[in-house]
Parts: structure tokens; sequence; C-alpha cells
């Protein structure tokens, strides 16, 4: 049964075909990663999920749902959440303050209750804390809490930007290339997190991905782009040996 669900999934630019007609579902507890050489269309099919860009053709399901059309703003209430390939942080906030940001999602008070910091609001924030709490402990970060964000190691970066999604408390989570950047220690503890992600907190996953020797051990099964199109989907094994992606990685 899919629990994620992208059909016949296209976005143009003129008379660029960035993405062709592209299909794939997730099951529930999986890590389902996306690889392809460099302008295969990977970020762009995040991006349509995110509702950052309009689908010229097909359509997204999420748990049974169309949300296609859903406003971007709602998709993390309805338990989506990224990271990017860029990092998208708060540069001169903390680390706990942009983690925060994470919880917003979770957000029932109103402007009035909090300008007068009423008991709901309160107990709201008290809940928000224990949550980013939990993460702080889940990813390592409790050295780094109170740390700006500009004063940190680009990898520190990456688990913060990681956190704020885990955060929103996703049911499904979207890594645009978590291990870009990192370096080969930085690249086995996020592999091991990911695991976790998906083991302890019974997320789903959706991952981009350049590092093979990542997708190798953390995913479950692999769909592989090139020029906007699926050319093979399989176990990580099957699809790295199927021989239209070793032609789209060595230009054969």
């Amino acid at each position: 049964m899919s629990y994620f669900r992208v059909d016949n999934l296209s976005l143009h630019f003129g008379g660029l075909k960035a993405v062709d007609a592209v299909s794939f579902e997730i099951r529930q507890g999986e890590i389902f990663t996306i690889i392809g050489p460099n302008g295969a269309g990977k970020t762009s099919i995040f991006n349509m999920i995110s509702r950052l860009y309009e689908p010229t053709t097909g359509h997204l399901f999420f748990e049974d749902r169309d949300i296609t059309e859903v406003p971007p703003h709602q998709i993390a209430s309805m338990g989506i959440a990224r990271t990017f390939q860029n990092i998208e942080l708060f540069d001169n906030a903390s680390v706990l303050s942009n983690l925060l940001v994470g919880r917003h999602c979770h957000s029932r008070t109103q402007l009035w209750q909090e300008i007068m910091f009423m008991p709901n609001v309160r107990r709201a924030e008290k809940a928000h804390r224990s949550k980013v709490e939990e993460v702080i402990e889940f990813l390592d970060l409790q050295a780094y809490r109170e740390k700006i964000i500009a004063g940190l190691p680009y990898g520190v970066r990456k688990v913060v930007e990681l956190a704020r999604a885990l955060c929103s408390e996703p049911k499904l989570i979207l890594l645009d290339e978590p291990s870009s950047g990192l370096n080969v220690e930085e690249t086995d503890d996020m592999s091991f997190w990911i695991r976790d992600i998906k083991n302890e907190l019974g997320i789903t996953v959706l991952m981009v991905e350049h590092d093979m020797s990542l997708v190798n051990r953390v995913s479950d099964r692999v769909l592989a782009l090139n020029y906007g199109r699926v050319i093979a989907e399989g176990t990580p094994a099957d699809v790295q040996r199927h021989p239209d992606v070793v032609a789209a990685y060595l230009g054969a």
C-alpha cells in the first residue's frame, strides 16, 4: 500500500522538461532515495512536493489525499518537512531559536493571547520547548543549543537544519542531499541518524543524494532519473547495475 504517491508528474519551463511524466510510490516506514546526475530533476520534484513549484501535469498524493493544489504553508501542518541543498537557517539566531521555528506549524494560540502571555500560551511554549529538547538530545546538539548559527561549522549547521525539520514532528521528511559538504566522519553520523529517523522515530524518508555509499547504507529502494525521466527503480544494488544508470553516470 502506498503512503506517498507521485502520479505522472511533469514540470516544464518553456520547452525544457525538467521533470517528464515521473511516477513512483513510497511505502510507510521506508527510506526511498532518488538519484541521478546533476540536472536530472531531483530537486525539482522536491520543490513540487513542497509546493514551491506548480506541476505542469500530474498529481501528488499523501495518505490517500490529493495534495497537488494544497497551499505551501499547509504542507508542514500535514506532516511533510524538508531540508535543502543550501542550508536555510536564521544565521544571527541561536540553535534553540531556529529549532523553535520548526514548531510554528503546531501553534494554535492567537496573537492577543501571546501578547498577554495567557496560560494556554505558557502551556504551549512549555510543550514546544520540550519537543525541541527531545530533538536536541536525539541529534547530540546539546553543546550547541545556545550557539549562534553563523559561528557554527558547516557540518553542525547541516545537523541543525535536520533538527529543525524534525521539530515539526513530520510523518514524511524530504532530505535534499543530506551529506553534501560533509566529511567522511560527518557522513557516517548522518547515515546513522537517517536510519534512526526511520527506526526510532517511525518517520518515512524521501531522500535525494549523490553519495552512493550513503545511498547503499540507508536506502530500502532507489529511483534513478536522467533528463527528468525515470530510468530505473529497485534495490540500491539493482539500480546501480542497470545499464541505463551506468550510462547516465559514465556518459556512455
